[in-house]
């Protein structure tokens, strides 16, 4: 069953399309730049900053669960966590030095307070919430990258939303197969239309000055690897 501290967490995800990121402006069709990889949007700059923003909460939750998951299934997730965002954030950080894209060094205030609820969790209680939170971040996430993938005109965020979709989706499925998803939660987060406030839901851009975080892939690698992006 799951526990209050997961009730209360989920209750504030609400945010319609996209969980744990802000969109900049509300003109996501304006084109800013015209490289040779074809005209990039303000949506195009916003999924790529949402890519790495998803990484920065991601990529820990899968150390932390590597700690304190009890069943190999969990352990697994949490293996493809780490593998899938480290190769997907190296991705994101190419596309953007390449587009001149800003990217944060520290996810969203929302997504640091899923780390917090999921730090102070243990045994099921962990498994359950970790598995739910996320699925329905994930859930959301994939929404926004098939819009992307549909919508953009730049080759280089194609290619970084195929990575994002084989990644997501195979993060989806290894969640799904630990057991512990509260589906009824996911599904209330689906059909909510509820809002956060904006700073709560936008990562924090990078202190000037200051060294690019790198998420670093493991030693040995079991997850499926993500495309490249070139």
């Amino acid at each position: 069953m799951v526990g209050g501290a997961l009730v209360a967490t989920l209750g504030s995800l609400l945010y319609p399309a996209m969980l744990g990121f802000q969109k900049v402006t509300s003109a996501p069709e304006r084109v800013i730049a015209t490289p040779a990889t074809g005209p990039l949007t303000e949506a195009d700059r916003d999924f790529v900053v949402e890519v790495r923003s998803a990484g920065l909460w991601e990529y820990p939750v899968g150390q932390m669960a590597l700690r304190k998951g009890t069943t190999k299934a969990v352990r697994t997730a949490a293996q493809h966590l780490i593998e899938g965002h480290a190769s997907l954030d190296a991705a994101s950080r190419r596309v953007a030095a390449q587009l001149a894209i800003t990217l944060p060094n520290q996810a969203s205030p929302q997504q640091q307070g899923f780390v917090t609820t999921l730090n102070g969790d243990s045994g099921q209680q962990f498994a359950t919430d970790m598995a739910t939170i996320l699925r329905a971040t994930d859930g959301r996430f994939l929404s926004t990258i098939a819009s992307i993938r549909t919508t953009t005109r730049n080759s280089l965020v194609r290619s970084l939303a195929d990575a994002a979709n084989d990644t997501v989706l195979d993060n989806v499925t290894v969640l799904e197969q630990t057991g512990r998803v509260d589906f009824s939660q996911v599904i209330a987060q689906e059909t909510s239309t509820s809002k956060l406030p904006a700073r709560s839901v936008t990562p924090p851009p990078p202190v000037a000055g200051q060294p690019q975080v790198v998420l670093t892939p493991p030693t040995t690698g079991t997850a499926s690897p993500s495309p490249s992006v070139r």
